[in-house]
């Protein structure tokens, strides 16, 4: 009985390989998986929010400045509120949109269109 309980759990730890080694390809590290853009190549929306960022505000979404904990791990891992996200208008948009920028200390910051599925460096 415990020689079928452990190959039923090695069974079942080599069936998830694959899926946690998709994972971890899935996941940006570090700066050298991300593309960069130059803020001129950012949608007009997003240069005036990073302008609001960078004269901190004021800022016209009440969420605009909480911590972005990178649950995706599409950015490189940083200690708990190093990250914080403002919204980048939508046009037409009748709620915040997907369009982020997410920055750890200026002048670090990254653009999303995508709602954190991909990340841009802005440099800068």
């Amino acid at each position: 009985m415990l020689r079928s309980v452990k190959a039923l759990v090695l069974f079942s730890l080599l069936l998830c390989l694959p899926v946690v080694a998709q994972a971890s390809r899935d996941h940006a590290h570090n700066d050298a998986e991300l593309t960069l853009v130059n803020e001129a190549g950012l949608p007009a929306e997003a240069r005036e929010t990073l302008h609001l960022v960078k004269q901190h505000g004021p800022f016209p979404f009440p969420r605009d400045g909480v911590v972005f904990s990178n649950f995706e791990h599409r950015l490189p891992q940083q200690p708990r509120s190093y990250y914080h996200e403002y919204t980048v208008k939508t046009p037409g948009a009748h709620n915040r949109g997907a369009r982020r920028i997410v920055c750890g200390p200026l002048p670090e910051c990254y653009y999303t269109g995508d709602h954190y599925r991909t990340f841009q460096r802005i440099k800068g």
